[in-house]
């Protein structure tokens, strides 16, 4: 106790510290720890007294080991506390050029552009592929969305919530939203066009891919959920369908509809995601944080690397219950290598403290595994390596990596003016 107290520890390091305690109950003249033993357990009193039975010191009685056990499964789990404030900050460069970004897109508006085609279409939204009018080499996707059918579906708080996100993540690896807009009916927010397709078009094609692909991909993903992670930001709807290729072929994360700011350390209890893809904590909702989306990196290797996730039923609750199985009773295909195995089940442990990436490194932890050997890390984050796939893109208004859609015949929603959506 003494030694914590000689440290202030922020409340992401107290909550994963919290995650792995036991209650444990005594009765008068039970022996804790006996003189000699291996010292494993880290030990905090809430209530009660300790006697020590010599009186040579509690040193003497612990065992002179036992005290540096102790501390390294507490450095395993949380660091050396020295490094525990040790998050990203975006460099003054950066922060120049994100402002010039945004002085010249607040004076863009929705006349400025032409739509040129329909990317995508889901539930709630469309995806237009616009070109600039005054410089027609610069498109942007635009996702339009009716402000009705949000509104009849209580999705506000998604919308903003997937809005805020969005501004704030400035990574090479997460697709960029510049700019919103709002009228009477629609929504629209102003995307990077990544031209490249969707990765799953690709896995589909293909069936799946080597370890050499797999690990680029993954690789991206790791940077995009860092970025996040470090920000307080969950993602919670990581598959093939929400990667997006750009022009190069590097991947970037789309869709932040799951998304949500909880704080370093804190958890939410929302359940959402892909039946595949859903944490274990998430369907017993224990309460989850940003290592659902270790457990949910971990399934996407294998996706990846077999062209199947591992845990599959016939409808989403057959699903839930093989999940709660665990990794272990999953029989891995052949092509998975063993490293890569190993990485997998160390990003898919049942018990979120124990995941690859949601310990005292984070995900650096993930990228010093032996599977990630000899990766070009820096080359990827300068965007010099090679892609495994470079897409063919003819221009800024190539969209033939994208599967085709009908022109929206649908009649106009009605109008939605209750004020909500303000801050578009």
């Amino acid at each position: 106790i003494t030694f914590l107290k000689t440290y202030s520890l922020p409340e992401d390091v107290l909550s994963k510290l919290a995650d792995v305690l036991e209650e444990t109950h005594y009765t008068d003249g039970d022996y804790i720890i006996r003189q000699g033993a291996t010292g494993d357990t880290f030990f905090i009193i809430s209530e009660g007294q300790v006697r020590k039975n010599d009186d040579r010191g509690m040193k003497d009685l612990l065992g002179s080991g036992s005290f540096v056990l102790c501390l390294r499964s507490f450095k395993q789990l949380i660091g050396g506390l020295d490094d525990v404030n040790n998050k990203q900050y975006d460099s003054d460069e950066v922060k120049a050029k994100l402002q010039a970004e945004a002085d010249f897109f607040s004076s863009v508006s929705l006349s400025d552009f032409n739509i040129i085609c329909t990317l995508g279409m889901g539930g709630f939204s469309r995806v237009e592929l616009v070109q600039l009018k005054n410089d027609l080499s610069r498109s942007f996707a635009l996702k339009v969305l009716k402000k009705r059918h949000i509104l009849d579906t209580s999705q506000q708080g998604h919308i903003l919530s997937e809005r805020r996100i969005m501004m704030e993540a400035h990574s090479p690896f997460i697709i960029r939203l510049y700019q919103t807009f709002r009228d009477s009916k629609y929504l629209y927010m102003l995307l990077e066009a990544c031209l490249g397709g969707e990765l799953w078009t690709l896995l589909r094609d293909r069936g799946s891919f080597d370890d050499g692909t797999t690990r680029f991909y993954t690789g991206c993903v790791i940077e995009a959920l860092a970025s996040l992670h470090t920000r307080g930001i969950i993602y919670r709807d990581l598959k093939p369908e929400n990667i997006i290729l750009d022009h190069r072929g590097y991947a970037k994360l789309v869709d932040f509809g799951f998304a949500k700011k909880v704080g370093l350390g804190k958890k939410t209890w929302t359940f959402c995601g892909t039946p595949e893809y859903v944490a274990p904590e998430i369907i017993l909702n224990k309460g989850h944080d940003s290592s659902a989306d270790c457990w949910s990196l971990g399934i996407l290797v294998f996706e990846l690397l077999s062209g199947s996730p591992p845990f599959s039923g016939s409808d989403p609750m057959k699903t839930y219950n093989i999940i709660l199985r665990g990794i272990d009773m999953i029989e891995f295909p052949k092509k998975i290598t063993k490293s890569a195995a190993n990485l997998i089940k160390r990003l898919c442990r049942d018990n979120p403290s124990e995941r690859l990436g949601n310990q005292k490194n984070g995900v650096k932890d993930i990228q010093k595994h032996k599977w990630f050997e000899g990766f070009n890390w820096d080359g990827l984050r300068q965007g010099t390596i090679d892609s495994p796939f470079t897409p063919t893109v003819d221009g800024p208004l190539d969209n033939s990596n994208f599967d085709y859609f009908p022109e929206d015949s649908d009649d106009p929603p009605p109008d939605e003016e209750s004020g909500w959506d303000l801050e578009f």
